[in-house]
């Protein structure tokens, strides 16, 4: 898929996630409009998977480390046929599978429960190191919040990722700047992120993460000796005017006037 359709599925993405996150009076829309681009550029281009086959052991593996913006990863999933289309609109209500984070034993295409920040890279080690033992050839991505990199047992898995040599594993950093609560300058600081990840042996690519012929191109890049860590600069609610690079958007609901001109945004942009 090309990148003008893919610029338009992020739209479409973006509508879908805000009118779902409205309906269910919850979510996290500011982290889920800046990791949005990074998502489509995996669904729509970059992973080999069979939404017919869901476990196919051919398919790539993708975790959403940053659990808490699984409404944007369900409207994908959707979008790429591994669910309903008419299910979203379920989310978060009651005996829904579309849970406030991703479920593997409830939602075909997820690959592993996420939630409790910092752990995901660690499973995505795990997934990449299994596969370079059994000789499979699926490749494993994986997408952290920046407040997450705070966290060390994400550290401890990156350098075990450059000794181990996983060079099938692609590190994504959804790098919006902000946290629950606070900016990451006000909390503890993990930037400038490149020089430390490249300390422990990785090779680091810094994108902006919103401009999707950059997402797709460092997507598609492969080194064939390195982990890669893609380090992302987002906007935290991207796309939409009064929510954009702010903290207040982390985990708030717009009111009826806000929705109404945010959809009229996104409905612009279509």
């Amino acid at each position: 898929m090309e990148i003008p359709e893919l610029e338009r599925i992020a739209r479409q993405i973006r509508r879908r996630d805000l009118q779902a996150v409205y309906e269910a009076g919850a979510g996290h829309i500011g982290g889920e409009m800046s990791v949005i681009d990074l998502l489509a550029a995996l669904y729509f281009r970059v992973l080999r998977v069979w939404p017919d086959e869901p476990r196919n052991p051919d398919r790539d593996r993708f975790v959403l480390s940053k659990g808490h913006t699984a409404c944007a990863l369900y409207v994908v999933l959707a979008m790429r046929g591994f669910l309903p289309e008419e299910e979203i609109s379920t989310f978060l209500k009651p005996h829904s599978r579309l849970n406030g984070h991703p479920n593997c034993n409830k939602v075909p295409g997820v690959e592993t429960n996420t939630g409790p920040l910092g752990h995901g890279l660690p499973v995505a080690v795990g997934m990449a190191k299994a596969a370079k033992l059994s000789g499979a050839h699926y490749h494993t991505y994986v997408i952290t919040g920046d407040g997450e990199m705070q966290e060390g047992s994400n550290w401890e898995a990156i350098m075990a990722a450059a000794q181990f040599g996983l060079d099938n594993l692609t590190l994504i950093v959804d790098h919006n700047r902000f946290q629950q609560g606070a900016s990451l300058a006000e909390t503890n600081d993990i930037a400038p992120l490149r020089p430390k990840v490249e300390a422990f042996g990785w090779e680091v690519t810094e994108i902006n993460g919103n401009a999707m012929d950059e997402v797709v191109a460092a997507l598609e890049h492969r080194n064939g000796k390195r982990p890669h860590c893609i380090v992302a600069h987002t906007n935290k609610g991207h796309g939409i005017s009064f929510m954009q690079n702010t903290v207040d958007w982390h985990h708030k609901v717009p009111n009826k006037e806000q929705y109404a001109i945010a959809l009229a945004e996104l409905s612009e942009a279509l």
